[in-house]
């Protein structure tokens, strides 16, 4: 079944809850917060509606986004954030949630993005994500340029496998320790062909999702944005009848299930356009915002 138009939606809804990814879903085609899109919090706020980002960007890389201007625009107080593609939760800025992977995992995806790397197959790195910073070992302008966009704590170490060093297992981790989050590769060509050749094998026992066309993300199997758009109407007290979730690439797929009133942007990933409930505008042409002017009038 086709997504519907958002226009068809005819009246306003009892929503109590808006999330929606950033890259090609808020964010406008220069990456940017679109214009009006802080007396939009404002009006939500105000009728007592919840909006939250969710992105496989870093925790402090959103907040770094939003947290000063949410808290001028409202009077205090913080934001909610789905961070790391779900790995992260907060509500009213404390973490609620934190997921991780294994060293085991850590360790042979350092050496197999080091082995691709010297053989030349792809042109890729690896951040390895903690909850307080992300670690890298390449160091050339285009792939610090990039990975700097979407993490703002970023620290450079000669050899990756220094972390595994550091960090505890997830099983052990209690705030305070290091974790891994996720393993997040930065591929300069394809990284849906980049997977498909080489990380096939590992989705049997990991979440493998792809966030972009040149990122991809290893993370724990039960975790996603789904999860954390769940996390969070239980934190709330919202149900998936007053959810609205916007989403536009793979990693957003799952967490359509979330919310009863999905939407896909018009310049979405195929599979998101075909399992979404409802087609919003294009991010260039501010969808999220003008979605949301109809839904909650």
């Amino acid at each position: 079944m086709s997504a519907a138009d958002w226009t068809s939606i005819d009246q306003p809804q009892d929503i109590r809850l808006v999330v929606a990814d950033m890259d090609g879903t808020l964010l406008d085609e220069h990456s940017r917060i679109p214009e009006g899109f802080w007396g939009m919090l404002a009006g939500l706020r105000a009728r007592g509606v919840e909006f939250v980002p969710a992105s496989g960007r870093q925790y402090a890389t959103l907040r770094n986004m939003f947290a000063a201007k949410a808290s001028e625009t409202l009077g205090g107080g913080e934001l909610s954030y789905i961070a790391e593609n779900g790995n992260v939760v907060a509500v009213d800025g404390e973490i609620v949630e934190v997921h991780g992977v294994d060293l085991d995992i850590t360790r042979r995806i350092i050496d197999m993005v080091n082995a691709s790397v010297t053989a030349g197959e792809y042109d890729m790195g690896l951040v390895v994500c903690s909850l307080d910073t992300a670690y890298v070992q390449r160091t050339d302008k285009p792939f610090l340029d990039e990975v700097g966009k979407y993490y703002a704590a970023l620290k450079i170490v000669d050899d990756l496998h220094g972390v595994l060093d550091i960090a505890v297992e997830p099983d052990d981790y209690v705030p305070g320790e290091e974790i891994i989050l996720k393993l997040a590769i930065l591929d300069f060509g394809s990284s849906e062909r980049m997977t498909d050749d080489k990380l096939a094998h590992v989705r049997d026992d990991y979440q493998v999702v792809v966030s972009g066309r040149h990122w991809v993300d290893i993370m724990n199997p039960a975790t996603d944005k789904k999860q954390g758009v769940e996390a969070l109407q239980r934190a709330l007290g919202v149900t998936p009848a007053q959810t609205a979730v916007f989403g536009d690439y793979l990693n957003d797929l799952l967490m359509l299930e979330a919310g009863d009133w999905s939407f896909a942007m018009s310049n979405g990933h195929p599979d998101l356009r075909a399992a979404a409930r409802y087609l919003a505008p294009s991010n260039a042409e501010c969808g999220v915002l003008r979605v949301v002017d109809r839904l909650i009038a």
